[in-house]
């Protein structure tokens, strides 16, 4: 009588916890309400970022100095001149997830963005487009549609002059 109690104990823990591991994990970001996104970006998820521009301090990206390859160089250089833009826009390498990030100025205010393509092509497209004249909300929708793939990062090989 004790050993069957046992083993339906253990079948039905056993139970639960495949119940909780099959159970899909919800994202850790959240869509904004934002009117400027298309609806595609509705439909699926899009990763966390801020829909206002800072109301405090926003923190200081990493030195570029720090990196010796010269495009990383340029992409924490780039970020540093553009932070409120950065802290305006999403990260589709999910470090929201992964990493906590709430934008993609987290990415340059810590070492990640050396290391990640997907966060070095954004950078450079939200500054391309910043230098264009074109709003955070601007800047994000482009981001949302995936137009950061087709940076040309050939022009950032070269370190920039220093200001």
């Amino acid at each position: 009588m004790v050993v069957n109690q046992k083993f339906l104990g253990a079948v039905i823990l056993l139970g639960l916890a495949l119940g909780l591991a099959l159970v899909p994990q919800q994202a850790a970001s959240t869509l904004p309400q934002d009117a400027s996104l298309p609806q595609s970006a509705v439909d699926e998820a899009v990763p966390a970022y801020h829909v206002q521009a800072p109301r405090e301090e926003l923190p200081a990206t990493m030195d570029p100095e720090l990196f010796t390859d010269p495009v990383v160089q340029n992409a924490y250089a780039v970020a540093a001149r553009i932070k409120k833009i950065l802290y305006q826009q999403p990260c589709y390498c999910h470090c929201d997830r992964s990493q906590g990030h709430k934008s993609l100025l987290d990415c340059f205010a810590s070492k990640h963005g050396s290391g990640c393509g997907t966060c070095i092509y954004e950078d450079f497209y939200a500054f391309e487009q910043s230098g264009r004249g074109k709003s955070a909300a601007q800047v994000r929708a482009g981001i949302v549609k995936g137009e950061w793939k087709s940076v040309d990062t050939s022009k950032y090989r070269e370190p920039f002059p220093a200001k």
